[in-house]
């Protein structure tokens, strides 16, 4: 299945990606953060089963009992050997007898075909042009996720995996940013970065313009080694998944994070820290987004029925909207940026001014819409033609709604045999071209211009629609099956409110 998805606009993707160089540098890094990794998995195994977290396995004696075989190695002093060594050189290959190591292979007098040939094709494979937009899928397959990075050409309706990232636990949202954080932090330039909240509680920040790739370039989250990871909720770092992500456009080194612990977290990229804990909702809390243009604005949404607005500079103030159902997405009105959306879990989708407000308390919603039969699972709202929005539900449909003057309708309604649909998002720089997945693995994207609804209902709100109908509306772009698709009812991995307190890993047939 497909949990989430994420455009990325035009000319922010490096026109040529880098190879991963695994140097000293960068091997000193991942080897310092595959060793808490390590240190964190043997602590919850020690704990798991009853033993003190300093507790350690004891090395057998040398030399008694069945070891006898062995003393003849001299084990204990293995290390000390090479230690004592002044002449051996220290690197990658350090540990490893007998290896000629050549730091460049034209030094290597036994390789006799050089790669430049290889080198230039691959090259040119990789490119990535300023006219091609970036998608990104967070993909599970068989108890395996994986982000897969495609590249989208809009001219030739072509749409091909460029290359991928595997991850460590289950994806539930994916958030892209530009600040550059870990080996290249620093830079003046903007960068292509990709934050992914999992089942798991630290939030993972890959490089996107690195192709394979080993570990990411920061990760948020427990960091201090030096003490034990709090399993109660705290002000440093969330202890549960992280459901939703929004990054700050106008404070670029922010990051907001949402999550089963029923808390906000608010995090410096600068220095990869917590800077704010925010503690209002009293369930989990599912939806988090910042005001697209007040810098200091976030919208929570949570399962314990409510909405909350609040200002970062007075995070003991808020507002609050109460509501029928749990909250499963929130999106600002990027047209009318005083309002908001929200999407429920019993089909609803309302529509709320944020001046409406008594004593802290939110006044009713502006509209209200019946949009899906179950969940609504998708929303998200056109950034070019307003008035457009997209959802979709458990139903398994997309639906566009022109909801133009408060007074909602249904432009068209599709079933792509996307099973479930999870995730929808329009595309940052095109006003029609709308990529959809579910719960069967599949991605398309639905160029929304060559349906004859859809230019009718926006032909007067923008130009974006102008010219001759087209005679037959256009099929989705997706990419060819490689292997028969399991059901849906086998695929269906949504998150809700007791699977998340009983077992990370398991998922409910309703909703993520």
């Amino acid at each position: 299945m497909i949990s989430a998805i994420q455009w990325i606009r035009k000319g922010a993707a490096q026109q040529h990606p880098e190879k991963y160089n695994l140097d000293e540098k960068e091997y000193e890094r991942i080897s310092h953060l595959a060793a808490e990794q390590l240190e964190d998995a043997q602590k919850d195994l020690n704990e798991a089963q009853g033993m003190s977290v300093d507790a350690a396995p004891k090395k057998a004696a040398v030399g008694t009992g069945k070891d006898d075989d062995l003393s003849e190695y001299n084990l204990d002093s293995y290390d000390a050997e090479i230690e004592a060594d002044k002449n051996k050189k220290v690197g990658i290959f350090s540990n490893i007898k007998d290896l000629a190591y050549h730091a460049n292979e034209s030094e290597d007098p036994y390789i006799t075909l050089k790669n430049s040939v290889d080198e230039a094709d691959e090259r040119q494979e990789l490119e990535v042009l300023p006219t091609d937009n970036m998608l990104l899928a967070a993909k599970t397959e068989d108890d395996i996720s994986h982000l897969e990075i495609y590249v989208f050409e809009e001219k030739e309706d072509n749409l091909y995996v460029h290359h991928d990232i595997m991850l460590p636990s289950f994806p539930l949202c994916l958030e892209w940013l530009d600040f550059h954080t870990g080996p290249k932090a620093g830079r003046e330039t903007t960068g292509n970065y990709v934050a992914i909240g999992t089942f798991e509680p630290d939030i993972e920040i890959w490089d996107l313009d690195t192709v394979d790739i080993m570990f990411p370039s920061a990760i948020l989250g427990h960091t201090d080694k030096t003490k034990k990871r709090m399993k109660k909720v705290n002000d440093k770092y969330h202890v549960d998944a992280i459901m939703d992500l929004s990054w700050n456009k106008n404070h670029r080194n922010f990051i907001l994070s949402s999550s089963a612990d029923t808390t906000v977290k608010l995090w410096d990229l600068t220095t990869s820290t917590c800077v704010q804990s925010y503690k209002h909702h009293k369930d989990k809390v599912q939806s988090v987004s910042w005001h697209p243009v007040e810098p200091t604005v976030f919208l929570t949404g949570s399962y314990d029925k409510s909405v909350c607005v609040l200002d970062a500079r007075s995070p003991g103030q808020q507002s609050k909207w109460k509501l029928s159902s749990d909250v499963e997405s929130l999106r600002w009105d990027p047209h009318n940026p005083s309002n908001f959306y929200v999407a429920m879990e019993d089909g609803l989708i309302q529509y709320y001014d944020v001046r409406n407000v008594t004593n802290g308390v939110g006044n009713k919603a502006l509209f209200t819409l019946q949009a899906h039969d179950g969940a609504v699972s998708a929303l998200d709202v056109n950034p070019i033609v307003p008035g457009c929005i997209a959802t979709g539900g458990t139903d398994k449909t997309i639906k566009v709604w022109n909801t133009t003057d408060n007074k909602p309708s249904m432009v068209t309604s599709r079933n792509f045999e996307l099973g479930k649909i999870f995730s929808a998002q329009f595309c940052v720089d095109s006003p029609f071209q709308l990529a959809v997945a579910g719960s069967n693995g599949k991605l398309h994207v639905w160029d929304m211009s060559t349906n004859a609804g859809v230019r009718n209902a926006f032909r007067g709100i923008t130009g974006a629609v102008a010219g001759v109908e087209p005679v037959e509306e256009k099929a989705p772009i997706t990419l060819p099956d490689d292997e028969e698709e399991e059901s849906d009812d086998e695929e269906d991995i949504p998150m809700n409110d007791d699977d998340l307190d009983d077992e990370d890993d398991e998922m409910d047939e309703d909703h993520v």
